[in-house]
């Protein structure tokens, strides 16, 4: 058997014949250096409509305050802190799948790191949209921070879990645009060598004098490892002290140690379930089938089926730690959930959360990409429904009967949600258009040993045992970007 750098049962990472380095920049830059199709236009309007709601929301918010919500004295918290949690833990991606895989030599990460890692940025910046609305007061914002007080003291409680926030999400933002904006140098580069113009002008200030010698390979390698070592342990922080809001506190339903690890696991959770709906749409948009192939798709798939079970185990955990605590006031808000008037939201959770992942199993499932992103978006679904449960149901009902009170969200209330869908779509709409969406670099290091082309060249020499060549031929019906009858006199 030829000497080569994988083994032939390990499935392409990059599909199509006759793939040179060159014809990588090329497709991968097509968006970037051509006008955008029909279908970019489409959905660049629809998100921008969604962005000018947010726009109008947010605006009437600060004109008249949170009052415009449909927040009560009991109800403090309801739409805004859900939406707020859920795009923190939407962000949670594309740290794990740019650091963490990055640490453990995972080459699949390639084709998917960069939108994942754009997709972390946007989400964290929807997030702190809502901080801000609910401040109240938002451009007081700056009391939050480590600043020399010109106005007296402030008295900061940094004890508050509130305040972690505002140091845990601000940190990993920054290290995660760094990480995500390091990675972009050598692309970036290769667009200012194609460009002319004020478009050269722009990318090269962009690119900061990226040479491509190889001390600055070495650099940038060096550099991407120590990012990656920093934002992992960001991976388990971050959420774990967001769940803080809510364990440290006596509220029934919330005082529980479990939350930190089950808010890491539900992130990741709904994180890799939105870079499912957007890869799945963007590689066919894009015309990047060859670079984010079936192999992404499916351990994509497999990962959110593992973090679903993971969440389901938490939430009969819930229960288990409710009855076994004998307090009766946690017991009924648990009962509350599952029975009370929102407990169609508790089996819409239930459901998309727990059952509907286990489809998964299946490896017909897993291949089928109009079934994976439908149930990549109905996880999403139920992560909101998660936080939504969590939060209202657990203070609608206090200790006081004679306080007890409904949550029913004001227009305000839809409108800033829905539009922090429409505002993260329209700058990942926009990042794809101006930067490439695939990490060329990183593919191309792929080339000679995990792509297609390198492995049929092995196969057509016939350096293969005859089992190993029937195990990858078989593994390739699953691709759709690839040409089996190539392969049936091979």
């Amino acid at each position: 058997m030829a000497s080569h750098g994988e083994a032939i049962i390990r499935e392409p990472l990059i599909t199509g014949k006759k793939i040179t380095y060159a014809q990588i920049t090329n497709e991968v830059l097509n968006p970037v250096e051509n006008k955008p199709n029909m279908a970019w236009w489409i959905g660049f309007t629809m998100a921008s409509l969604g962005a000018m709601l947010w726009t109008f929301s947010i605006g009437w918010t600060f004109w008249y305050g949170i009052g415009a919500w449909g927040l009560n004295k009991t109800v403090g918290w309801a739409w805004d802190i859900t939406g707020f949690v859920w795009w923190v833990g939407i962000g949670h991606a594309g740290t794990l799948i740019s650091a963490v895989l990055l640490i453990f030599r995972q080459n699949w990460r390639n084709s998917i790191n960069r939108s994942a890692e754009a997709m972390t940025i946007f989400a964290v910046i929807c997030a702190a949209t809502y901080i801000f609305g609910h401040m109240g007061r938002p451009w007081l914002a700056y009391w939050t921070l480590p600043l020399p007080n010109q106005y007296g003291s402030l008295w900061v409680d940094w004890n508050s879990a509130l305040m972690m926030d505002v140091f845990a999400i601000s940190t990993y933002f920054s290290v995660s645009l760094v990480f995500w904006y390091t990675g972009l140098l050598p692309d970036i580069a290769s667009i200012r060598d194609r460009a002319t113009g004020l478009r050269r002008r722009i990318y090269s200030i962009l690119s900061f004098g990226w040479t491509g010698s190889v001390k600055t390979w070495q650099r940038f390698e060096t550099v991407s490892l120590i990012l990656a070592g920093i934002s992992t342990p960001l991976v388990l922080s971050v959420h774990t002290i967001v769940s803080f809001d809510f364990a440290t506190s006596l509220e029934p339903g919330w005082h529980t140690t479990i939350f930190p690890p089950y808010f890491v696991a539900g992130a990741i959770f709904s994180g890799f379930a939105m870079v499912q709906t957007l890869l799945l749409v963007a590689r066919k948009v894009l015309g990047l089938e060859n670079y984010i192939t079936m192999f992404h798709i499916e351990s994509m798939n497999k990962i959110i089926l593992l973090t679903g079970s993971v969440v389901g185990v938490a939430y009969i955990t819930e229960f288990f730690i409710a009855w076994y605590s004998g307090v009766e006031a946690e017991q009924y808000a648990f009962i509350n959930r599952s029975t009370g008037p929102y407990w169609w939201a508790y089996w819409s959770m239930m459901t998309c959360n727990v059952i509907t992942p286990q489809l998964f199993w299946f490896k017909r499932v897993r291949i089928n990409i109009p079934l994976s992103w439908i149930l990549s978006i109905v996880v999403n679904i139920g992560m909101w429904f998660e936080r939504f449960v969590i939060i209202v149901t657990s203070l609608h009902r206090d200790f006081i009967p004679s306080s007890w009170a409904m949550f029913y969200p004001t227009w305000t209330d839809v409108g800033i949600f829905v539009g922090s869908i429409g505002l993260f779509f329209t700058m990942f709409l926009l990042f794809i258009r101006v930067l490439p969406s695939v990490a060329m670099a990183e593919v191309k290091l792929l080339l000679k040993s995990s792509s297609e082309q390198a492995k049929k060249k092995l196969l057509d020499e016939g350096h293969i045992e005859p089992e190993q060549a029937e195990f990858y031929k078989e593994s390739l019906e699953k691709y759709d970007s690839v040409e089996l009858s190539q392969y049936q006199k091979a």
